[in-house]
């Protein structure tokens, strides 16, 4: 075969200069340095032994790679503009130019199949091969490939477009190379193997129904990542300092898109920025603006007056709706008729991708890209006469084919934003602005009330596009929920959340509950939001080290008061980074539970504690493996002076009493702000408790609430307990002695302590303690004593039932009983306590709040106990979750709202 012949051909010029639409001609980017069609690794050939290595560069590398191997069929799939067809020159042109690695072929056959559907049927492989192949091919020399079919090589561009059925069930395949047969059939007997068998292939298809009746190597052509679209930048732009620019501002404004990793896409990019840039002009901020300059340029180009541009936009536009509705590719030259398109048919390759010879009617149009036809239907929505259906109906209509329509449609509502296009097309039509924008401040205004965060995505995403501030805060007023979790933010998520955020000022709440991907690119983005937000929720997260750093730098230069990274794995190194923003930030509240921290965490947590600047009065860092080294090292920071913190959380931490000695001795320091303390979940056992009594006796120690909440302690404890809460220097209010086995001396003891005039206690825990019968009764005097400052009681999980529960309802029908709060759950409660209940929630003036959960209460006490919850003027909620209710008194219990059941 003549190779001369195929490099000529291939590289002989054809159709219309590349436009902005249609992005630069194949050949142009084989012959200039910006050919870099990278694959990712899902692009690489899945071999054994390879299953997808990295060390294969280039898209064509891997091709070749494939192609010398046994199963010699390769599929390359990609969206439109990803340089599928670039490859496929480049393929044939390395193969004439005898470069790389298929010169094993001896015959190469490059078809564009979408040009291949228009022939006649029937159609012989060796009709097609000699009369439409892109190169002169003799038929003398037919014989030579048939003998040697693997030594051929086909090459089959656009497989998508062609309309051609590949099933075989549908066809009776072919094995004669001079048998004319249907085209549908010529190609499916190719490509399954049943004619010219041993032959190799090299397919490229967008992605589609044909793939599932297509066998070999498939490739996912990815076009550019990242660094690709930076190279590409800085091979376009001759000065680095102009390609640095326009690459930064690409990747801000529109790197979030994945039809940016198009290759043609870049290159219009590219070229709207060097005109832009030429003219000293701003570069565009959304997407929308940039398609404004799309269509600006391009009409300029095609020289029409206002009242032409109009018309001819009006055509596109109904070819667009077209195309859209009926999920059209392309449409024929009567149908462009149809459209009102014949006065401009010499200018349809300024917008459309035109194929074949525009004289003749067996021409095709159809758009160079989804985001044009869209474009162009959202421009001509506003320039046409007043529809007979509103904005509503016609993007429900276009809902699922046109994601980017209302997009298009509220940069367009901005004067601001259409000005550039009123000039060559004169002013859109006012009545349909002013029914898009009542549309979507409405639907807006209701999307903000609700849950559903995606649409609240899409509500930001128009307002991005929009770029209006004045807009922003229009619709989100008061009312709108937006402390709702958006925690699964993508990248173009978080670029339109910043612009609304941002326009919105400071903002009390960034609720970023689960962000699963907290990438870096990410973070940066919502640095600005982070800076500007009093509060922020990151629970449940997973942040990159990277992205650390942004949130970091955010706290050094923001606002935020309280920061929750709950459940965030963070681990020391990250927590680290995290603390370079601690030195110095107004934050008071930080939440570090079960970050995956060590004791090593806790030297940088000290720096942070102790830099001088730092406001943090409250740390939660429980359900963290520090142990006792760690708050041993902690309470270094609690005896400095410059340290602020008042609250320390340290559940589940792997303490003992070891631990505890230290933590006491920093409450004594005189330095020590701390005011609550929590050690619940640790075996600090009884002489921990020992060791935190001698501080609390300590006239410099401010505790004022300690938990004890299951640490296995024991009635030995009490006297320590009880000497303490007596002392004249004790100052706690609240005390949790919960879920350990004080048993009934231990108990009795504390009552003893707790009714002596001056002590402190106000909120008292004794839930499943073993309490007994005889402590219920000495609750009871406790509380009616006059002496007792007790106003929360926390008595669960203590069987005494009926019996030992009335000693403290007796109680706080006595008007000295300060009772707000109190807490039965699962004490064996029957329907025999409920007159003594009622009759208590009569009598009290202060209490509040009753759990009754997990108790034996039935159907019989409902119409009682609904009756005095909606005569009390004090009780707040009553809790009845877990008894022994029917469906039968739910209507009942629902006319009581201050009742959960």
């Amino acid at each position: 075969m003549d190779k001369d012949a195929v490099l000529t051909h291939v590289q002989r010029p054809r159709g219309t200069a590349p436009t902005l639409l249609g992005g630069e001609l194949p050949l142009s980017v084989i012959n200039s340095s910006r050919y870099i069609h990278q694959t990712g690794p899902a692009a690489q050939p899945q071999t054994e032994g390879n299953e997808g290595d990295e060390s294969t560069s280039t898209l064509d590398r891997a091709i070749h790679t494939v192609l010398s191997g046994e199963v010699r069929n390769v599929i390359l799939v990609g969206r439109e503009g990803t340089g599928k067809t670039t490859t496929l020159e480049k393929l044939v042109l390395d193969w004439a130019k005898e470069e790389e690695d298929l010169q094993h072929f001896s015959c190469v056959f490059y078809f564009r199949l979408e040009e291949i559907n228009s022939l006649k049927d029937p159609l012989s492989l060796e009709n097609l091969i000699t009369q439409h192949h892109l190169s002169p091919f003799p038929p003398q020399s037919m014989h030579l490939f048939l003998q040697k079919p693997e030594d051929v090589l086909f090459v089959f561009d656009d497989l998508d477009r062609c309309g051609l059925s590949l099933d075989p069930s549908a066809h009776i395949l072919c094995s004669d190379p001079g048998q004319a047969v249907s085209v549908s059939c010529l190609i499916s007997s190719l490509l399954h193997g049943s004619l010219l068998k041993g032959a190799a292939f090299v397919v490229t298809t967008r992605p589609s129904e044909h793939l599932k009746f297509l066998s070999g190597t498939r490739m996912e052509v990815q076009g550019f990542l990242k660094p690709q679209r930076e190279a590409y930048f800085n091979a376009f732009f001759t000065d680095p300092s102009v390609a640095h620019k326009a690459h930064v501002h690409m990747e801000k404004t529109l790197g979030f898109y994945d039809f940016c990793s198009s290759p043609r896409f870049c290159w219009t990019v590219c070229s709207v920025y060097r005109t832009l840039m030429d003219a000293g002009a701003t570069l565009p901020e959304t997407l929308s603006e940039l398609f404004v300059h799309i269509l600006v340029h391009q009409l300029k180009v095609v020289s029409l007056n206002e009242a032409y541009n109009r018309e001819l936009v009006l055509a596109l536009g109904r070819m667009a709706s077209h195309c859209s509705l009926d999920q059209h590719s392309s449409c024929t030259k009567e149908e462009l008729g149809h459209f009102g398109f014949q006065p401009f048919l010499s200018s349809a390759g300024a917008f459309l991708q035109v194929d074949g010879d525009l004289d003749s009617d067996t021409c095709v149009f159809s758009f160079t890209s989804q985001l044009m036809l869209e474009f162009l239907l959202a421009v001509s929505l506003f320039l046409g006469k007043s529809p007979s259906e509103g904005v509503a109906e016609v993007l429900e209509k276009h809902r699922v084919h046109a994601k980017f329509l209302d997009l298009f449609l509220s940069t367009l509502s901005e004067p601001i934003q259409r000005k550039p296009l009123e000039t060559l097309l004169g002013a859109l039509d006012r009545d349909h602005v002013v029914d898009f924008k009542r549309w979507f401040k409405s639907s807006s205004v209701e999307t903000l009330k609700g849950y559903r965060k995606e649409e609240h995505y899409r509500c930001f995403h128009l307002l991005h596009q929009a770029q209006s501030e004045s807009l922003v805060k229009e619709i989100i007023t008061p009312s709108a929920r937006i402390g709702i979790s958006y925690g699964d933010l993508s990248l173009q998520d978080c670029v339109a959340l910043d612009f609304v955020f941002t326009c919105l000022g400071e903002m009390e709440l960034l609720n970023l509950y689960r962000m699963r991907n907290m990438t870096e690119e990410k973070a940066e983005v919502l640095a600005s939001v982070m800076k500007a937000s009093h509060k922020i929720l990151l629970s449940d997260s997973s942040l990159s080290a990277e992205a650390v750093v942004h949130l970091a730098s955010a706290l050094s230069g923001g606002i935020t008061e309280e920061l929750d990274l709950s459940n965030s794995q963070l681990g020391d190194e990250k927590l680290k980074v995290l603390c370079n923003g601690l030195r110095d930030c107004k934050l008071l509240n930080i939440s570090l539970r079960s970050c995956g921290l060590t004791a090593a965490s806790c030297e940088d947590l000290v720096s942070a504690l102790t830099s001088g600047n730092s406001r943090l009065c409250v740390l939660e860092i429980h359900a963290n493996h520090i142990g006792d080294q760690g708050l041993m090292t902690l309470c270094k920071a609690l005896r400095s002076p410059q340290c602020k913190l008042q609250e320390l959380q340290l559940q589940g931490s792997d303490l003992t009493a070891l631990s505890m000695d230290a933590l006491s001795a920093a409450l004594c320091s005189g330095n020590s702000e701390l005011r609550k303390v929590n050690v619940t979940g640790n075996v600090i056992g009884d002489s921990g408790v020992e060791a935190l009594c001698d501080a609390l006796k300590h006239p410099l120690c401010k505790l004022q609430s300690l938990n004890l909440y299951d640490n296995e302690l024991t009635g030995k404890c009490c006297p320590g307990l009880m000497e303490t809460l007596v002392s004249e220097h004790c100052s706690l209010s609240e005390l949790d002695l919960s879920v350990n086995d004080l048993g009934q001396e231990g108990a009795l003891l504390l009552c003893q302590a707790l009714s002596r005039p001056g002590c402190p206690v106000e909120k008292l825990g004794l839930t499943r303690c073993q309490l007994t019968h005889p402590v219920f009764v000495q609750l009871g005097t406790l509380l009616r004593s006059g002496t007792s400052r007790i106003k929360s009681l926390l008595v669960g999980l203590n069987k005494v039932g009926d019996r030992g529960v009335k000693h403290i309802l007796d109680a706080v029908k006595d008007p000295k009983c300060l009772l707000e709060d109190l807490d039965v759950e699962m004490t064996d409660l029957t329907d025999a306590c409920v007159e003594d209940l009622c009759a208590a929630i009569r009598a009290s003036k202060t209490l509040k709040n009753l759990e009754l959960r997990n108790n034996s209460l039935t159907d019989a006490s409902v119409p009682a106990l609904v009756r005095v919850m909606e005569d009390s003027d004090s009780m707040l909620e009553m809790n009845l979750r877990y008894n022994e209710f029917s469906e039968e008194v739910f209507e009942i219990l629902d006319e009581c709202d201050k009742i959960i059941y």
